[in-house]
């Protein structure tokens, strides 16, 4: 077996620079840029996908603007996307569950 790439955004991920990936579930480390001015995913950077955020890291304002971003991204319902840590940090670590179309046989 070789290594496991994933596509994103143009760019070939692999888990050797922070993603990892189990059954139908990413696993991102993600570095959060604050106060951007717009919300935008930058690309992967020091082994972590740099997501700028345009709101402040108030409240779980960020927080659910990032939620949103990588929902909207992966095309997977905002439920899919979980921070499992790293709440109150700019670098976090989230859980995407996948949505599986490849069914059946």
């Amino acid at each position: 077996m070789g290594i496991k790439r994933w596509v994103f955004n143009g760019e070939t991920l692999l888990k050797s620079n922070g993603i990892e990936k189990a059954t139908e579930t990413l696993i991102v480390d993600i570095r959060v840029v604050p106060r951007a001015s717009r919300s935008e995913v930058v690309g992967l950077i020091d082994g972590a996908l740099k997501v700028r955020i345009a709101s402040p890291p108030v409240d779980g304002a960020a927080n659910a603007e990032l939620t949103k971003l990588l929902a909207k991204h992966y095309k997977v319902p905002k439920s899919s996307v979980e921070i499992i840590s790293g709440q109150h940090s700019k670098v976090k670590r989230v859980r995407i569950t996948l949505q599986n179309t490849n069914r059946g046989g």
